[in-house]
């Protein structure tokens, strides 16, 4: 296999809706590839502040792309 800029290879789980999401802001922003679109969601994120610290024994399936309920309200361990 020939030489690869990017070795690591890492795999998430999506939901519809969160993949869905993926693709209009992709579209959106005119990015080459999925890849392409995570990486600059990625960096974006990893340049920003004010995110809450995880808990001790935060599970995976507590962190989403979308809120998780359709009202439009952050979750209460978000709301401020």
């Amino acid at each position: 296999m020939a030489d690869l800029e990017r070795p690591e290879r890492l795999q998430i789980m999506l939901t519809q809706d969160e993949l869905a999401a993926l693709e209009n802001w992709r579209f959106d922003k005119r990015m080459p590839s999925r890849s392409a679109a995570v990486r600059e969601l990625l960096r974006r994120g990893l340049a920003s502040d004010g995110f809450l610290t995880a808990e001790v024994g935060a599970k995976s399936q507590e962190f989403g792309v979308l809120l998780p309920n359709d009202d439009g309200k952050a979750p209460p361990e978000q709301a401020e």
